[in-house]
């Protein structure tokens, strides 16, 4: 029972941190604006960028990584083990990608996969970064090359010998941050700044 509580907890605190947008947040802290419906339409770092500015998508990264890193980091502390991390894990991205005060419309938790993962393997964290930077320079695509990299995380995982229901939560983190991408990958929509990686000044 004392361990159902504290799963419940991790749960619900979890996926609460997780919906702390905090791309959203910041726009409409600075200009009463609705993110989702400016720029690009994503409540993210690189939205909040063109919105904003530099300084703007920088916050945004560092909160939504931070959120990630704060979860797993409780995750990893409690008990049961490796549960308590794995539901951590899972439920920040839900969080960041559906949050309830929100109307379920959220941002795409590739920050918030990357705060994670920091915290969860920093070796494997350096594999993926090569392995997105290889991709980068292959693909001129920051949005793929960065996907590419949360979709090794599991793999990444299972190298470095983690338990098996850790590499499942990894899967599942990546599945939700590919889904909540799925607009990117179709041939025939182009993200807004997708094309050479980081070309574009972000616009006021």
């Amino acid at each position: 029972m004392a361990d159902f509580g504290r799963l419940a907890a991790v749960l619900l605190g979890s996926y609460a941190l997780g919906c702390i947008v905090g791309a959203y947040y910041l726009v409409r802290w600075k200009t009463g604006s609705d993110l989702r419906s400016i720029g690009s339409g994503n409540a993210g770092a690189r939205n909040a960028g063109r919105v904003l500015g530099r300084t703007a998508f920088v916050i945004s990264l560092l909160i939504d990584a931070g959120k990630g890193a704060a979860a797993t980091w409780i995750g990893l502390q409690m008990a049961p083990a490796p549960l308590a991390a794995v539901l951590a894990m899972a439920a920040v991205v839900i969080g960041h990608v559906w949050p309830a005060q929100l109307g379920f419309r959220g941002g795409k938790g590739a920050a918030t996969a990357i705060g994670i993962m920091l915290v969860f393997d920093p070796t494997a964290t350096l594999l993926l970064f090569a392995a997105g930077l290889l991709m980068l320079a292959m693909t001129r695509r920051f949005t793929i090359s960065g996907l590419t990299a949360i979709a090794l995380a599991p793999v990444a995982a299972s190298w470095r010998a983690h338990t098996a229901l850790e590499v499942w939560g990894l899967a599942i983190v990546a599945v939700i941050v590919v889904y909540a991408h799925r607009s990117n990958l179709l041939p025939h929509r182009k993200s807004r700044g997708d094309s050479p990686a980081l070309q574009q000044e972000p616009t006021r």
